[in-house]
């Protein structure tokens, strides 16, 4: 593929890979998650979108309106149960129910946990876990009515490794990795798939203003990619397409890493070579 091509879902997927089915998706407006709304809504899905900042929706409107596509947006806060619930039951009694699930709402920045205050750790764990929680849940009720669904939850390669600077997040993600494995044995008796993707470095506004807000940062992230670069939205997004699609049918309760090789142990070594042997003494 060429790197600097920009990749559409219908090079790769039937443009009617999503027909008809019923897509949600949480902080859906920006970033990657606009790039999975859009990706869903070119392949036949209707979409809606959960983001709790309504300033998002117009672009995202507009974005849509673009390309001919359609998609809803409803202000919701994922922290609160309420509001999830209330999106959830507008979108039962209009729709009927939804097929597709993507938890994407995340908060992030680096911080050394001894500096970390109560209400940090709170936002990042009530965004990214306790969101995840309460959407799956209401969501899933709906699925297990229907007999049928599918859920893709955003997780990173730290949430089980660990990472200096992102306790809040490392944690978080490491509990929705732990929620989607307990989902997917939960429900499968009702079909539905419960998986998860841990990307890696990608192009994105929100990541490069929290974790690599200077050139040189960037450039010190870059340089522990094996592949040697960022990766784009579009292509993380469609990974995600995959594993929501009819192909990823026999595949629950498993995590895809799209991190460009990140997330491999550095060579000891050198550069896979023999290691020159030291001539014997004396």
């Amino acid at each position: 593929m060429d790197h600097d091509a920009v990749p559409r879902p219908q090079d790769f997927f039937p443009e009617d890979l999503f027909r008809d089915q019923r897509a949600v998706v949480t902080g859906g407006a920006t970033g990657l998650g606009k790039e999975i709304s859009l990706g869903l809504a070119r392949l036949g899905a209707r979409v809606a979108v959960l983001s709790r900042n309504p300033d998002h929706h117009a672009e995202l409107a507009r974005s849509f309106e673009a390309e001919g596509l359609k998609v809803r947006t409803i202000a919701t806060d994922v922290r609160e149960s309420s509001q999830v619930h209330a999106a959830a039951e507008q979108l039962r009694e209009d729709w009927g129910g939804v097929d597709v699930l993507v938890n994407n709402a995340a908060g992030n920045f680096v911080c050394p946990t001894e500096r970390m205050s109560a209400n940090a750790w709170r936002a990042v764990l009530g965004i990214v876990l306790d969101g995840t929680f309460y959407c799956s849940r209401e969501f899933g009720r709906m699925m297990i009515d229907q007999q049928a669904g599918v859920m893709l939850n955003i997780v990173a390669t730290y949430a089980w490794t660990g990472q200096p600077g992102v306790a809040h997040s490392a944690s978080a993600k490491a509990g929705v990795l732990a929620l989607t494995k307990t989902l997917a044995a939960e429900w499968a008796p009702h079909r539905i798939r419960v998986n998860a993707i841990a990307p890696g470095p990608f192009e994105s506004e929100g990541a490069a203003g929290n974790l690599w807000p200077s050139e040189q940062a960037r450039e010190a992230v870059r340089s522990h990619i094996p592949l040697g670069r960022f990766a784009s939205a579009e292509e993380v997004a469609l990974h995600s397409l995959y594993l929501l699609s009819p192909a990823c049918g026999w595949v629950t309760g498993e995590c895809l890493v799209s991190d460009g090789g990140t997330s491999l142990p550095p060579s000891f070594i050198g550069e896979g070579r023999r290691p020159k042997k030291s001539a014997p003494a004396g």
